[in-house]
């Protein structure tokens, strides 16, 4: 028998390319995908598991990025979808290019939407697939110093439980994976090394991502990984948000020259 097909995004690096261990492991056959020349090397790190692997370099801020990884499964049925692929943006709003932001909203939302919608059609009308968003606990607190960021993920989060309760009469499953801070590439490029939350200790990327995993194949609706994330999710919900918007003042905001880099 042909092995189920797994398609991860932002695959490159951190939680996505433990993902893809963790899918090669468990003997899936993988569509790798991220906006940058380092998926094939990322690629290239499964040899020897024994299924096939094909990196895809994309841009998943866009419809057309998304319709070359789909070109890419050759119309086998994907069995898992991991939409991991997104873009972190710190410092002050008020001083973000226009360009930044909307990257972040068109890869993080409107790129992530799209693709779901495509893979769920399919998935629904075979009446099975299994599906791993990669949502945010920053989707449950106002983003202060990392406004758009948090808002793309409230949204991610949201739009998960709402496809679950929209596909509860099939055996397609959704699930979201809420990590806190990780151990990735997220923090260099959102430009928020110089933040408290970006010389802090952070998580593992090989254990969010079996959290994630686990969760998924386990037909859970979400999964919030690690117990400080998990205390910190739980009181936000009874914080009120302008007090969560000072707490998240304290974590994100540049340790120097914040003043001048959001005008707040």
């Amino acid at each position: 028998m042909a092995n189920k097909l797994a398609v991860i995004t932002g695959a490159s690096t951190g939680i996505g390319k433990e993902l893809a261990k963790i899918a090669a492991r468990e003997g899936y056959d993988l569509v790798l995908v991220a906006d940058e020349p380092q998926i094939d090397a990322a690629a290239g790190e499964l040899d020897g598991y024994g299924v096939a692997v094909e990196a895809v370099e994309a841009d998943l801020s866009t419809f057309e990025g998304n319709d070359r990884l789909l070109a890419a499964t050759a119309g086998r049925p994907i069995d898992v979808l991991v939409a991991n692929a997104g873009r972190g943006l710190g410092q002050g709003f008020l001083a973000q290019d226009v360009s930044e932001w909307r990257k972040v909203i068109d890869t993080n939302v409107t790129g992530t939407t799209y693709l779901l919608q495509k893979v769920l059609q399919q998935m629904v009308a075979r009446d099975e697939g299994n599906v791993l968003i990669t949502g945010s606990i920053a989707g449950v607190i106002p983003g202060a110093w990392q406004a758009v960021y948090n808002g793309t993920k409230a949204y991610l989060d949201s739009i998960s439980y709402a496809l679950r309760e929209e596909v509860k009469d099939t055996k397609v499953n959704v699930t979201v994976l809420m990590p806190g801070p990780t151990e990735t590439e997220f923090f260099r490029r959102a430009g928020m090394l110089d933040t408290p939350v970006g010389e802090g200790d952070k998580a593992d990327a090989a254990k969010v991502a079996q959290d994630g995993w686990d969760a998924m194949t386990g037909r859970k609706p979400h999964i919030v990984s690690g117990f400080i994330n998990k205390l910190q999710a739980a009181l936000s919900h009874i914080t009120p948000d302008t007090i969560n918007a000072k707490l998240h003042t304290a974590m994100a905001k540049p340790n120097d020259e914040g003043e001048s880099r959001g005008g707040l």
